[in-house]
């Protein structure tokens, strides 16, 4: 019993967590195990295992495997996935929660831990990605882009295998972004200063031959 409560606590900490970095990925994974019988999702979850869900988050899961790879483009669709990520991790997490069989308060509990991990880790990747774009080279994103996707795919196994290691390794990724992302925003913002000033039209030099006037 303590087992199986340990691995519904990891599985819906790592829904969440997983949404906010790659939705479609996470979706495809959990889908794909429940199918392959590696695990038995939570009744809310089964959904994942829907043939035309798979194919609908394989697809998107495509068009972000060639959008993630493109300087500014990257950037962009976090923007507009900061709409999708967020509540579709939530919600996520509330589903995975009906393992833990305490009803709406698990559930709620889990829309709302799962919902903070996705913010937090979409938030992370996304000011990661904004950092990265004030390189112009595009072999950062390719390495950051494979990097997050096999996080991802390894963070949901862990996480179903080793409930307590990934337990683990997520407090150490919470500590990590509570520690790096100031400094990062940071960057970004004299990143952003720099980048004003030199489109900032210069003020003309005042005419030493003139005479100011009174």
């Amino acid at each position: 019993m303590e087992s199986q409560t340990i691995q519904s606590i990891a599985l819906m900490l790592g829904a969440g967590w997983a949404s906010g970095i790659n939705l479609y990925a996470a979706m495809l994974v959990l889908g794909w195990m429940g199918i392959s019988g590696q695990v038995q999702l939570p009744p809310g979850l089964e959904l994942l295992t829907h043939p035309m869900v798979m194919g609908a988050a394989g697809l998107m899961f495509v068009v972000e495997f060639f959008a993630d790879k493109i300087p500014g483009v990257d950037s962009l669709w976090d923007a507009l996935h900061t709409f999708i990520r967020i509540p579709a991790g939530a919600l996520m997490a509330a589903a995975a929660a009906q393992g833990l069989d305490m009803g709406a308060a698990g559930e709620l509990a889990g829309l709302i831990l799962g919902g903070s991990l996705a913010t937090t880790s979409h938030v992370s990747k996304a000011s990661a990605r904004a950092l990265i774009n004030t390189s112009p080279e595009p072999v950062t994103n390719w390495t950051a882009s494979v990097s997050e996707d096999v996080a991802v795919v390894g963070g949901l196994w862990t996480a179903l295998h080793h409930p307590w290691v990934f337990v683990l390794l997520l407090i150490l990724f919470i500590l990590l972004a509570a520690w790096l992302l100031p400094k990062i925003w940071r960057l970004l913002k004299t990143a952003g200063t720099t980048l004003f000033s030199w489109f900032r039209k210069p003020e003309p030099e005042a005419d030493p031959t003139k005479p100011s006037g009174d």
